[in-house]
């Protein structure tokens, strides 16, 4: 299924973590905080202007980022955990 965000908005993939401490200890499911990180999916076509025009997304699809604990709204696509938000939702893109 192919699915493409609308306005100002972004599919994300999460990038999970690792499992492990930086002492070796192995963190529990159920302990473990989800990642606020992930990979663009799929792009919307950008909000529109007072005047009607398009304002470019400044992100693309595969690019990695960071965004805030409470970002966006988590879906299930095709039997994948994914996660649409808008573009203001990210906090940067890592290089």
């Amino acid at each position: 299924m192919s699915f493409t965000p609308l306005h100002d908005r972004v599919l994300v993939r999460r990038i999970e973590g690792d499992a492990k401490t930086s002492g070796g200890l192995i963190i529990p499911d159920t302990a473990k905080e989800k990642p606020q990180e992930g990979e663009i999916v799929a792009v919307g076509a950008g909000a529109k202007d007072e005047d009607g025009k398009r304002i470019a997304m400044d992100v693309k699809a595969g690019d990695r980022i960071l965004f805030g604990k409470w970002s966006g709204t988590e879906i299930k696509l095709d039997g994948e955990d994914l996660m649409i938000m808008k573009e203001s939702d990210i906090l940067g893109v890592m290089a």
